[in-house]
This record gives structure tokens, sequence and C-alpha cells, in this order.
């Protein structure tokens, strides 16, 4: 069976730092040992850095272990930032290393002699050092890319002045052997070993510093730098996006953590709200590889909003429905009539306390409304019972209903025709047809006619709907 792709990962990122550990022993071992025989401060210097780095090697393996551990009860973002702790934890051994280094070539150049041998030994192994780092830099590398890893990075990033270093420390004991070759008048150069080791020492400072001032921001939240700025502008080109609010972006390992608002018209559905959240979650999913992305939706209110829209985007805040919302305009001022739906199992005074506030917040909105009425009304969706109509009733209302819409020289006909039967009467459903190019306004006209003139001419019916749809053209 073929293993999931983060167990492939967890796999690769262990095997990296396990091969870490390996070499930082053995390269360790080897420097001491050779560094102890020629008395070389720039080898022991390097052993001391080697040494470190086996420490953070370690501390690499077990932290990647540990940052690929699931979220959990106490740590629900997961554990990533055990990486960037372990980043600053090497930062610190290395600064500490870097200080007896430097103390002790500042010793060797001014206030002591020490006698070094520049042997086949000494060269060799820093000539091993630098391939074994060329390579486990590299391995550590492709590691720290694919799965975004900082702890592999830094380790990698180790390595990788290691080879630096050792190169300086070749040059150091290149001096010694040439002060030892070309006679007392080149005694000097043997200076050369110690000011090596204080080259390494300021390269590694120089590193460490790097490592802890990412480490350091990561796990200060700072946020990945420009990565804000692209989710602004992935998120803008979602449909239905109309603006941005805040977008904060935090990272902890491999994984970042992403936290925006979107601005959508109010007067979307939620579902509508919904789907537009999810696709800028999955648009932005696109650049966060790892990690989780929220998106809050905030509502806004759009230019073009007619007074109906905004009642209801208002009436929704509240938890109330409107609907039959009509508006006079008189002298530049509005009077509104609307019916507002509430909870059935509200009283009275509940019900008029909650509209109240509804009134006053369409005031408080829209200053124009001078005078505003609500029909107070349950929600409710009544289902009436009905039983079947006698046959010779059903052609009787049909033939008049048909008729009725066949009077009515805008229309084409009837296509469809419903009656059930009531406890308050007949309820009717019929389509109708109509020129496909007819203006919707004109539609919606032809529509009332129709309900009135049958409810006009056929009393017993108490309810119609009039479903207009297009016909064929000429």
């Amino acid at each position: 069976m073929k293993e999931p792709a983060s167990q492939i990962a967890e796999k690769e990122k262990r095997n990296a730092a396990g091969s870490s550990v390996l070499a930082a022993v053995l390269l360790t071992t080897f420097k001491l040992t050779v560094g102890l025989l020629t008395g070389s401060l720039g080898i022991l210097a390097e052993a001391a850095h080697s040494g470190l780095d086996l420490v953070a090697a370690l501390v690499t393996f077990f932290a990647v272990r540990i940052a690929d551990r699931p979220p959990d009860r106490q740590h629900l973002y997961g554990h990533g930032k055990v990486e960037n702790l372990s980043a600053l934890v090497e930062t610190l051994l290395l600064l500490i290393t870097c200080v007896w280094i430097m103390d002790e070539a500042i010793q060797r150049l001014i206030f002591k002699s020490v006698e070094i041998e520049a042997t086949f030994w000494a060269f060799g192994v820093m000539a091993v050092s630098i391939l074994v780092d060329l390579s486990r830099s590299r391995i550590l590398y492709r590691a720290a890319r694919k799965y975004h890893s900082q702890a592999l990075e830094a380790d990698a990033l180790h390595f990788s002045t290691d080879i630096w270093s050792s190169s300086v420390v070749i040059g150091g004991l290149t001096l010694v052997w040439l002060s030892q070759r070309l006679g007392p008048e080149w005694a000097w150069l043997v200076k050369g070993d110690a000011i090596a080791a204080l080259v390494v020492a300021l390269i590694v400072v120089y590193v460490s510093l790097q490592l802890g001032r990412r480490a350091v921001s990561v796990l200060l939240d700072t946020a990945p730098a420009g990565l804000a700025d692209q989710i602004a502008v992935e998120a803008a080109q979602v449909p239905g996006v109309e603006s941005l609010g805040p977008v904060r972006v935090r990272q902890a390992g491999a994984s970042a953590f992403v936290d925006l608002t979107v601005k959508v018209d109010r007067s979307a559905s939620l579902e509508e709200a919904h789907q537009i959240a999810e696709a800028v979650d999955r648009r932005v999913g696109q650049l966060v590889r790892r990690g989780d992305v929220v998106v809050h939706v905030d509502p806004v209110r759009q230019s073009g909003e007619n007074l109906s829209q905004t009642v209801g985007a208002i009436a929704a805040r509240l938890g109330l429905r409107t609907h039959d919302v009509h508006a006079h305009q008189v002298q530049g001022n509005y009077c509104v009539d609307l019916h507002v739906e509430v909870p059935p199992d509200l009283t009275l005074s509940q019900a008029h306390d909650q509209v109240s506030r509804l009134e006053l917040a369409v005031r408080d909105e829209l200053p124009q409304v001078r005078d505003l009425h609500s029909h107070i009304e349950p929600v409710t969706v009544p289902v009436a019972p009905g039983e079947a109509l006698a046959s010779e009733v059903e052609q009787e209302l049909r033939a008049r209903i048909v008729a009725i819409v066949n009077d009515i020289a805008a229309l084409d006909g009837c296509r469809q025709l419903h009656i059930r039967s009531g406890p308050d009467g007949y309820d009717v459903v019929l389509h109708c047809l109509a020129d496909p190019d007819l203006p919707v306004v004109q539609a919606h006209s032809l529509a009332d006619e129709v309900e009135k003139q049958i409810q006009r001419h056929i009393p017993q019916i108490n309810r119609v709907l009039v479903h207009v749809e297009p016909g064929e053209r000429g």
C-alpha cells in the first residue's frame, strides 16, 4: 500500500536530519583528534564548531520529529514553532563557542606562543570536512526547500558556511607550513593559524546572527516578507469580493496561518457569502500549501442598493425578515410601509420591541425616511389542507380562467394550469406565455392584470400565482 504524502515527507526530513547527525559525529571526532595532535587552534576551532554542529543537528533531528506532530488540545496551531525554537538554540550555542575561539585566537596573536604542526593529517581532515559538508548541505537544502523546514535550512546553512571556514583553516595551515620551511625570518607566518581561527569565528558569528534574527522573527509572529500582499492580490480577484479588510499572517515552522477579512455585498444570502469565502480559501490555499486559512466576511452596502434592499439588509442584521416594502417620495422625503416577519413564539410586546429597533435602525441609516409604518406578522410557511376537485368543477374553472387569459392581448395563452382546493376557496397557479423581448416590468404588470381579472370574475378563487415565461418569437 502506498504511503501518504505526509508520512513520506516526515520520513525524508528525518533521514536528512539523521544523516546530518552521523556526519557531525564523525567530523567532530576526526577534527578533535587531529587538532590535539597538531596543536592547531584553527583545527580545534573547527572541531568545536563541528561539536556544536553535532548538538545543533541533534536539536534539529528531534525538532523535526516534534514539529510534524498534528495539533492537539494544548497546541491548537500545531508544533511547528519547535523548529524555530531549535534554530534559536543553535544560534546561542554557536555564539558561546565563538567567544571562546576569539579569546584564544587573541591570546595566541598577542600574549602566548603555541607550537603547531602542519602535517598531512591536518590538511587531510580539513579536506575531508569540506567534502562531507558539501554533501550534507546539499541534502539538507534540498529537503528544506521541498518541505519548507526552517530547522533543516538552518542546518544546511551551518554546513555550507563550514565549507568556507574549513577553507580558511587550510589557508592558515598553509602559512604555518611555509613558516617552517622558509626560515626564521618568516616565523611570523605561524600567526596565520590564529588569524584563520579568528576569521572562522567571525564567519560563524555572522551566520549565527542571521539565523537568530530569522528564528526570533518567526517566534514573534513576523509575517513572511511579501506574503500578505500576495494574499491580498489573490483574494481581491475572487468574484463577489468587493474589497478587503485586514490580512494577517503568522508562521510556525513550515506552516503559515492566514486570517483575512473580505467585504461582500450585504444583500447576498448567507449561502452566497459562504461560497465566496470558500472560493477565497481555495485561492489563498494555493499560496499557503501547508497551514490554515480563516476567511471572515463583512457585509458592506453597495452604492446602487435600492431602498427595499437596504431595509431588508438592516432587518437581516437584526434577525428579522421583511417583504412588501412600499415607499412614497414626498418633497425629498420617503414614507415607507412594510411587512415585518418575527418568530411566532414571541409575545406582542416582544415583537413590537424588535420591530421598533428595526425602525430606529432604518431611520439611522436612511435619514431621508420621514415616516415608517410596519405590519407585524409571524414567520410561517402555511400548508393548506386540500381536497380533490370534482371533474366538472375543475373543467368549468379551467374554461373560465383560460378565457380570461385569452382576453389579454399581450399574452400568448396559458401553458400550464393547476387548481387546488383550500380552506378559503381555490388556489390557482398558471404559466402564461409572452413575447421573449418584453421588458420584465411589463411582464410583471401583465401577471398582476391576470391575477386581478381572475379574482374579479371568479370570487371563489382565493389565491392566484401567475408565472410569465417567454414564448416563441414572432
